[in-house]
């Protein structure tokens, strides 16, 4: 009898770590299969895999944790522009392309923030009109940082480097997030009704 308890219970752990491993699998999947649109694929699965559980399938909220990520990402180079302002690698032929890219930044910031507005209000009558502010306002965060990279073209000293590698990072989040904004888009309608 003890020997039989032993094996159940030695069963049943078994069976609940393939359970576990399943559903991790199956989350994986979601996200692989989401982020197979986008150009930094890498990138974009080890972004958003905590969001498989809630996006599953749903192009809108892939879409969604897309931006809400890029977003995030964005602030953080905006805030790493603002401390390296002060350093005195970054004065003198840094000087403007700097205060340049913390604009560009600004705006970028401004441009993601109005897409997840829109992206969180999606609504079936206006939703082509929806995509196209949204693909429109993305495409000008991706432009807003290509241009902060124009003064980095040929960095000079470490600072200069981590900053174009860090402007870099965040370009790489927004093409993905237009990229699973294009999928919503060309999901169509019934992508708001999705499970």
């Amino acid at each position: 009898m003890a020997n039989a308890n032993v094996y159940l219970t030695f069963f049943l752990l078994l069976c609940l770590l393939k359970s576990g491993r399943s559903a991790r699998n199956v989350g994986n999947n979601y996200v692989q299969e989401a982020c197979r649109v986008t150009r930094y694929r890498a990138l974009c699965i080890n972004s958003l895999a905590s969001f498989s559980s809630i996006a599953r399938r749903s192009p809108s909220k892939w879409a969604r944790a897309g931006v809400s990520v890029t977003l995030g990402e964005t602030k953080n180079v905006a805030h790493y522009l603002m401390k390296v302002k002060n350093y005195r690698e970054m004065t003198g032929s840094y000087k403007i392309p700097l205060s340049d890219c913390m604009e560009c930044f600004q705006n970028a910031i401004d441009q993601l923030h109005r897409s997840l507005g829109v992206l969180r209000k999606l609504s079936a009558r206006r939703f082509y009109s929806q995509m196209g502010d949204v693909t429109t306002w993305l495409s000008a965060a991706l432009t807003d940082q290509d241009t902060c990279m124009d003064g980095f073209e040929n960095p000079r000293g470490r600072q200069a480097k981590m900053l174009r590698n860090r402007v870099m990072r965040a370009t790489c989040f927004t093409s993905n997030a237009l990229a699973l904004v294009n999928k919503l888009a060309t999901s169509g309608l019934d992508s708001l009704n999705d499970p």
